[in-house]
């Protein structure tokens, strides 16, 4: 296990009055496991000696994976952003911390999801993505990836389970819907998996999940009114231009929601917004797709879209004018942009 220097107790301050601790910190962490689960899925497992005060919120809560630079396991190879200093943790700044960098001692960071959290074993699960090489080169995570073996050190910036807000960094925010709706690709695969295990018995869910090849297909166990679909982008799709063996990125996860909500406008009337508000033209390219509300209409209904940034966008535009449901009944999120690295 990675070792920590002296600190104050958890939970209290020098001066035993109560520490507020920010919602979200730096992890020295080490790679315990890399595992691969399907042709483009890995799931990576981590240890450190302070996950025993991690997050435990789940659903789709974001962690960021600061990256050495290419090449470098050690950890004397990442940079100080206060991860073994409690007044740093407390102060919540490991950002500014990172942007002061110069720029040659500046590593990238990736966001992704929480798989899964064990406090008591000090161990994170993190299923990633390992995209097709793209034609440019791949980008730091990727590269990392590619290459990662146990015993790697990496910093992990995610929540703090003595924060005042557990919630922070979550978009799933249902309030008291009864029936959901879930739709992403491969990136968004984590999130739909946690949020259904967390999900009662007694709420309708259908979930449609978008991945590269059928071998990426994950087992999830649905509850007694829950349905998964697993769409292959490998099995291929009648398109205007004729049968595609690969079927275009979006085009499944485009034509299930479509098909849903043709079966399905009972349970969309309430969520029906009389008075639709314009959406805007975003530029996916320039601008980051993310609306996620946090005031509900309070209909039964509650959909979460999430994945590569031009196929949200067009879900998006479908949903909310195309079918007439309230935006404060959906939330959007552009996880990635095809092409294009992860703004920091």
């Amino acid at each position: 296990m990675l070792t920590s220097p002296a600190r104050v107790e958890r939970g209290a301050s020098s001066d035993a009055s109560p520490a507020i601790y920010p919602a979200y910190r730096p992890f020295a962490a080490r790679v315990s496991r890399v595992l691969p689960i399907g042709r483009h899925l890995v799931r990576v497992s981590f240890e450190s000696d302070d996950f025993d005060v991690f997050g435990t919120t789940g659903l789709d809560q974001r962690i960021k994976i600061v990256f050495p630079f290419d090449g470098a396991g050690a950890a004397d190879s990442l940079p100080d952003l206060g991860q073994h200093d409690d007044a740093a943790i407390l102060a919540g700044d490991w950002y500014a911390r990172w942007r002061a960098l110069p720029d040659a001692e500046r590593p990238a960071f990736r966001t992704y999801t929480v798989r899964a959290i064990d406090p008591a074993a000090r161990r994170l699960d993190v299923d990633m993505v390992l995209h097709d090489p793209a034609p440019g080169g791949d980008g730091p995570a990727a590269r990392w990836l590619r290459r990662v073996q146990a015993g790697d050190s990496v910093l992990i910036v995610g929540p703090d389970a003595r924060t005042a807000d557990p919630l922070i960094g979550c978009d799933w925010r249902p309030g008291d819907a009864g029936t959901v709706l879930l739709v992403g690709d491969e990136t968004a695969a984590p999130a739909i998996s946690s949020i259904l295990e967390s999900l009662a018995p007694g709420i309708r869910a259908q979930a449609f999940i978008e991945v590269a090849s059928s071998d990426d297909i994950q087992r999830i166990v649905p509850k007694a009114r829950q349905r998964v679909a697993w769409l292959a982008r490998d099995a291929g799709c009648e398109t205007a231009q004729g049968f595609q063996a690969i079927a275009p990125r979006g085009e499944l996860l485009q034509r299930s929601l479509e098909q849903w909500v043709s079966g399905h406008h009972a349970d969309l009337e309430a969520a029906l917004d009389t008075s639709p508000i314009a959406l805007d033209d975003i530029d996916v390219d320039t601008e980051l797709l993310w609306d996620s509300p946090v005031e509900l209409t309070g209909s039964d209904f509650y959909a979460w879209l999430a994945g590569e940034a031009a196929v949200i966008k067009r879900l998006r535009r479908y949903l909310v004018s195309d079918v007439g449901v309230s935006r404060r009944a959906v939330a959007f999120m552009g996880y990635w942009r095809e092409g294009r690295s992860e703004g920091q």
